[in-house]
């Protein structure tokens, strides 16, 4: 893996005031847009709704101990004899992920896949004799699990001789790509970084992201492309696989031109989002369930606890982004019963936490509606049924009563992004001695905002929505209760 270690800039965001009060923030004072507010293409929603994506990362240094290849490795040294990506797809829908990336070729330059644009790849080694290609296995095992399928191409290319002479190389990484997307069949997400680590002595290139770009469009239309400059959706801005808990789906396009931009700000943009961007592109927290990206033998005892993996997805997926977590095969080309035991402990833990919402049953009232998008469809699960506000709310509320008390540490919220994302700050409140009483408050919402307290009882809830830059519009509202863990962003358990 390469990615720019990007500075944190100051964000101007909402913050909770030392004492629990709320300061007032830009958002508060900055007047609601005239013009339209962007919303996802349906491969965007589609893509954000999966939620959890793996990564499996293989290549040469599998077997070499690396983390980055340096493009002189012998292919000789790649055989996985017993691989098996079935496996691989298995694992992944029995842990809830609903498609997975391949690095079908990182910077070390070796192709997983019989490419006729150079010999540094899986033709050239033992490997079933010269004659296998881990792409097809790959591409193959997750359509029969019914996976999306996505790529991994790495731009910067250690091995080959062109890369850093302009145009020859980009015709040789147009091939490649090329090849990618004709020879196996629907691919979900194309994956680019903006890797171009050779230093200042070595050698440079100059990649055409507009050619590039267009490639994909015009051979796989549907396919999410993914850079910390999108075109589709964006990198979250560092590697441990946590979003700011200000979140925002759009950005600025001019801010991060091209991929691999790097100024101390750009960290800060990818993190936070812009609620003015003109862009749809929503965040992607890449993470490993290792220390390292690729397969290390002496890492076997240092995989992530299901209750990190927990931890995780509330700082990521429950903080209005995508995780997108690895897991590397070994030299048998095999995921381990280690990452396996923690991926099954992790879907245990998500089932477990989130397979009754305590609200449902009560009854809700609002500020106001707009039918058809009445305010009980945020207690139902299906996510393109919605309340709505009055189309000229900026700011309104909602109010749970319970025929009688429940108990709860966790509270989901969810804005129909579908429509956008608009809600810039809100406010809980539970029925305590006869008074509303702040539970908590937060910045945005999005696709999924997900918050954990001390056990909290109460038959009334109230959620006020103190700011939108459009109409606020809500799919769901949900408490639930579970074990006495603590999954956040502070939560340090291994």
């Amino acid at each position: 893996m390469d990615r720019r270690r990007f500075l944190l800039a100051g964000s101007a965001v909402a913050v909770l005031g030392a004492s629990g009060s709320r300061l007032a923030t830009a958002a508060a004072t900055t007047p609601a847009p005239t013009s339209a507010r962007p919303r996802p293409s349906p491969q965007q929603l589609r893509w954000q709704r999966e939620e959890l994506a793996m990564f499996v990362h293989l290549t040469v240094n599998t077997f070499t101990g690396k983390e980055w290849g340096d493009g002189t490795e012998s292919p000789a040294i790649f055989n996985p004899r017993k691989l098996d990506a079935r496996q691989w797809a298995r694992t992944a829908k029995a842990a809830g992920f609903r498609s997975m990336i391949l690095t079908a070729k990182h910077h070390d330059g070796f192709c997983l896949w019989p490419t006729a644009t150079t010999t540094h790849s899986v033709a050239s080694s033992p490997w079933k004799h010269g004659k296998g290609d881990v792409v097809r296995e790959f591409v193959d095992a997750c359509h029969a699990e019914g996976l999306g399928a996505g790529l991994y191409l790495s731009p910067w290319d250690r091995n080959a001789k062109s890369y850093g002479t302009g145009e020859a190389y980009n015709n040789f990484y147009i091939a490649q790509l090329t090849e990618l997307l004709t020879h196996y069949g629907k691919i979900v997400e194309v994956w680019f970084d903006g890797a171009n680590g050779e230093g200042p002595n070595g050698r440079k290139q100059a990649y055409d992201w507009p050619r590039i770009h267009a490639t994909v469009r015009r051979l796989q239309p549907d396919a999410i492309m993914f850079s910390d400059a999108g075109p589709d959706v964006r990198w979250i801005g560092d590697e441990q696989g946590k979003a700011a808990d200000t979140c925002w789906s759009t950005v600025d396009p001019a801010s991060v031109p091209y991929p691999g931009y790097d100024r101390p700000w750009v960290g800060d943009l990818l993190g936070h989002g812009d609620p003015h961007g003109s862009a749809w592109r929503p965040g992607e927290s890449d993470v490993s369930i290792r220390p390292g990206w690729f397969w290390h033998a002496d890492q076997n005892d240092q995989v992530r606890t299901p209750d990190n993996l927990m931890a995780l997805y509330f700082s990521s997926v429950g903080h209005n982004s995508k995780l997108l977590l690895n897991v590397p095969p070994n030299r048998d080309g095999l995921f381990e019963s280690e990452d396996i035991a923690t991926l099954q402990g992790f879907t245990a833990q998500r089932e477990a936490l989130f397979a009754h919402n305590l609200l449902r049953g009560a009854h809700v009232r609002a500020s106001s509606s707009v039918a058809p998008n009445l305010p009980a469809h945020v207690l139902d699960a299906d996510p393109d049924t919605y309340w709505s506000a009055a189309s000229t709310a900026r700011d309104s509320w909602l109010e749970f009563e319970l025929p009688r008390e429940i108990e709860f540490d966790t509270l989901e919220l969810g804005e129909a992004i579908a429509h956008g994302q608009n809600i810039a700050n809100h406010l809980v409140e539970h029925w305590e001695n006869d008074a509303w009483k702040p539970l908590c408050w937060g910045t945005t919402i999005g696709h999924k905002k997900l918050t954990r307290m001390d056990p909290v009882r109460t038959r009334k809830l109230r959620l006020s929505l103190e700011f939108g830059y459009g109409t606020p519009q809500l799919a769901r509202v949900a408490a639930y209760r579970g074990p006495d863990h603590r999954y956040g962003p502070g939560h340090n358990e291994k």
